[in-house]
Parts: C-alpha cells; structure tokens; sequence
C-alpha cells in the first residue's frame, strides 16, 4: 500500500512538474532578411571567401536575433538561403557547404565545433542560439560524400542538400531538413531519396520544419500536420510573389487556416526578385506581416501564439455548394488565363447578387454585395478544374473573385495590385473534390484582412464585416495531391506554355 501510494505521488508530482514547464504562449519572431549577395562566378572560390559573404549575413542575423530575445522570443525563423545568398551552379556552391551531422548525434557546436570537421556556420548558430537562449531556425548547405556503391550517387561523388538547421536555446542541433520538392533553378543540390518528416519537441509545442516550394506537395507537408500532429510549422522561403494568388503572404496565411496550424514564414527581401512576404500566422487569423517592395531594408515580426492552438472544426468543403442550384448563364461565360491555367469566368455586372460558375467537377457558387458598382472597374467569378503543368505538375480546383487589371474582360487573372472597390459582404463556397483548400483574401496594396472573415464547417468563406481596404481577390484554392502527376519538374508543356504565353510572368518561387 505504502509503495502503490508513493507511486501516486511520484506520478502526480511528475505531472505538476511537466504542466509547470510547458508554456501555453510563446513569442515567435520572423526575419525578412535583405540578403547580400556574392559576386557572381561559375568558378568556385576558396572557403575563405565564401566563408567571408556568409558572415557578412550572420552579422545582420545576428543583429536580429539578439532584438528577438531582448524582446522575449522564443524562436526565430530566418529565410531560404539567407545566409549565402542564390544563383549558383553545383560547382560553385561546394565552398560554402558543411557536412551537417544527425542530430541524433548531440552536439553542441558552440561547446565543441570540431567534432564534425571545419563547421564554421554552424559554429556561430550555434552560439548565437546559446548566448541569446533562443531557438534558432536557419537555413544552409549540406554536403553528404556517397561511392560507387550507392547506384544513385552523383558523378561527382558527393550529395548537395538545401538545408534547415534548428538549435535549440542551449546551442545544441536538434533538426535537419533536406529540402524534398527544389525548384527548378535549383540544379545545385539534390532531393532526398525518401521525402524527410522532421520534427521536434519543446516547452512550446511540437514543431515540423520545410522548405518554399514544399508548400505546394503532400510530402512532407500534409504528413506533418495530418499524421505527425505538428503544432507549429517553420518555414524558411525565398519565395518570389506572383498574383493573383500565390503572392506570399496570402497563400502562407491561408495554409495556416487550412490545415489549423501556427505557421512562422521567414522570406528573404529582395524586391527585384519580387521577393517580399513574411509573417506569423495562427490558424484563425494572421498576427503579424509585412510586404514592402518600397525600400531594400529587411524587417523583425513578432507576436505571441498558442502553443496549441485550439481545435477548429473539420471543414466539409462540398457541403455547403453541393446544395446550391447552378442557375444556367448561356453564352455569358468567358475564358481567362491565370499563371498558364484557363479559368472559366463570370463578370459579375451587378452591385450584388448570387453567381455561379463551372468547370468539369467543380461548381464555384458566390453571394456578394459592393459597397458601389464602379465603372472603371471590372470584377469576375472564376473556376479552375485542371492540372498545372508550368514549374512543377499538381493538380488545383480553385473558386476565386477577382478584380480584372482593366475594364476589358481579357485581362480577367492578370496581376493586379490595386484596387477601389469594398465589398459590403462575400460568401464563396465549391464543390471540391478535396478536403485540402486554402481560403485567400488580398486587400488593395497586397494587404491581408485578419479578423474580417471565416471558414464555417459547411465550406464557405464568408466575411463578417464589410472589407476594411479594397479587394483584389477573394479565393478557395484546392489541392487534389492524388491527381498529380510524377515528379514535379519542368515538362514539355512547360516550354510550350512559355513560349505561347510570353506576357505570363512563370511563378519563380522556390
């Protein structure tokens, strides 16, 4: 009896201790980091000098990551390839690898920075992460030597990865990422064998970490959030912005609200590559976010989140629209291009009213009212059912409202990034063949809207007040990931597209 009550007590003492430890906020900060660049060269330089460009961009980390924890952050999320910068071959990226071990292997840099080689970098992380006792979430270079017994090894005798590192606040590495979906421009690294699902615990929640252009795949995206029940995503980026609908913090923001995690978007700042877009997103609406194509200055975010966010009801996508009756329109539907796919699209001509559109499996139903009917501007309704094949192949069903760049109805999913009219109210529902959709709203100037719309459990994006800015577009994107073809790389039709549709600018994200 005496040893069963003892056990109780052990048990119930573990517990206070456990609950004692755990926070139920923590301040996350994001950097937007204006990268500096190296001289361009197909030649290799010497580790000196690479070692020389990625120090000149620590030392601005650095100056963000001590404000951070003055300021009391827990972790701080700093961009894709902020650290050395981009445009490299495979040659001339060798100088600035490092030979990134397991984390399984319990190392603190700081402590002992020869335990794995020359590791410079990660050396200065991780006392950065140490002397400022905050998490730390870089992105750099792996470098892994591999023979001829690997059939799968590069004729140059080592693998390159795309990188994320995580220390945590007493330096030591506790995540690796190699990035799993590149780019197309990233022919200086290769992919993992098997797409990595990266986790880890803290006081603060359980984190997953990926990359850019992994956004937009079920591996490993999905699988963190959907089987490894992450909390909180990281999510370094160099992601350049292409409207109407993959502009950063738009579709950053709304894969926050449709998967109902916390997501951290660090993006580098170098607005001739259109790249801009940072923020800190809870699932039910952003915290905090910054765009700025203005000026060349990088910028800290912080706020507070739940370490857990609070469960959000299950959202049935089709409910909803699959009850609507689709009004025929006769011969009033027009054809429009967004980023090479063909939308179907209404004009919506009235100040208000109920629309719908089809195309193939997907009907788009929306209910509206303008807080005026401009003359000068020209709204539609838009239906994409298809597979995207430009920069990657996956497959999208999208109901989206947009403003028009011009009067003429051709220029209907043209980028656009002002706008005039309000809207009084907006419901936009789908019949969606997914259970994964991503509700944008893009304000006039590319702002977002937080706390001025929702999702409700029957699938409709719906505003709760009029809009506080003018809108550029209100939309469901969908993603089918069991209708996507084989590897997400460039195809024919991708060269066929470009070369059919020269005015399209391609989305060059990474």
């Amino acid at each position: 009896m005496i040893m069963s009550q003892l056990l109780n007590y052990v048990a119930v003492l573990f517990f206070c201790v456990s609950r004692a430890s755990s926070l139920d906020t923590f301040i996350a900060a994001v950097y937007e980091h204006a990268v500096i660049l190296p001289n361009a060269t197909l030649v290799p330089v010497s580790p000196e000098e690479a070692l020389a460009v990625m120090n000149r961009n620590l030392d601005l980390l650095e100056g963000a990551v001590t404000s951070a924890s003055k300021q009391g952050a827990h972790i701080i999320v700093t961009p894709e390839d902020g650290i050395y910068g981009f445009n490299f071959t495979r040659e001339s990226i060798y100088p600035y690898l490092e030979d990134i071990p397991d984390p399984q292997v319990n190392w603190i840099p700081c402590n002992n920075p020869d335990r794995f080689g020359h590791t410079p970098v990660q050396q200065r992380l991780s006392c950065l992460a140490k002397d400022n006792s905050i998490y730390i979430v870089a992105n750099i270079g792996d470098k892994k030597s591999c023979n001829a017994s690997d059939p799968q090894c590069p004729p140059d005798g080592r693998y390159q990865y795309n990188t994320d590192v995580v220390f945590d606040s007493k330096g030591k590495l506790v995540a690796r990422y190699h990035k799993q979906n590149l780019f197309l421009n990233e022919d200086q690294f290769n992919a993992p064998k098997e797409p990595e699902v990266v986790t880890f615990n803290t006081t603060f929640g359980k984190f997953g970490i990926f990359t850019c252009f992994d956004i937009l795949f079920h591996d490993p995206a999905v699988t963190l959030v959907r089987d490894s029940h992450v909390d909180t995503i990281l999510f370094p980026t160099a992601w350049m912005n292409v409207l109407p609908h993959l502009s950063a913090i738009e579709f950053h923001s709304a894969w926050a609200m449709g998967m109902r995690v916390n997501f951290l978007a660090s993006n580098l700042h170098y607005p001739l590559k259109k790249m801009t877009g940072s923020g800190i997103y809870a699932p039910d609406s952003p915290r905090a976010f910054h765009y700025d194509m203005k000026t060349e200055e990088g910028k800290l975010l912080l706020a507070q989140l739940d370490s857990h966010p609070h469960p959000t009801p299950v959202v049935n996508w089709t409910s909803y629209a699959s009850g609507v009756e689709a009004h025929s329109v006769g011969n009033q539907e027009f054809t429009g291009i967004i980023f090479f796919d063909e939308f179907t699209f209404l004009e919506l001509k009235e100040i208000g009213g109920n629309y719908t559109v089809c195309q193939r499996d997907l009907c788009c139903h929306l209910s509206y009212k303008m807080s005026e009917k401009r003359s000068d501007e020209v709204y539609a309704l838009g239906a994409f059912d298809g597979l995207h094949t430009v920069e990657g192949s996956y497959y999208l069903q999208i109901c989206t409202l947009l403003k028009c760049k011009t009067t003429d109805l051709h220029t209907c999913g043209d980028s656009v990034e002002t706008a005039s009219t309000r809207f009084e109210m907006f419901s936009l529902s789908g019949t969606f063949g997914t259970q994964y959709v991503f509700p944008e709203v893009l304000l006039s100037e590319i702002q977002l809207a937080p706390g001025e719309f929702q999702v409700s459990s029957d699938g409709r994006l719906f505003s709760l007040k009029p809009t506080s800015g003018p809108v550029l577009t209100v939309t469901l994107f969908g993603r089918l990931y069991e209708k996507d073809s084989a590897p997400n790389t460039l195809s024919d039709l991708t060269t066929q597209a470009l070369r059919l549709n020269p005015k399209t600018d391609a989305w060059k994200s990474k």
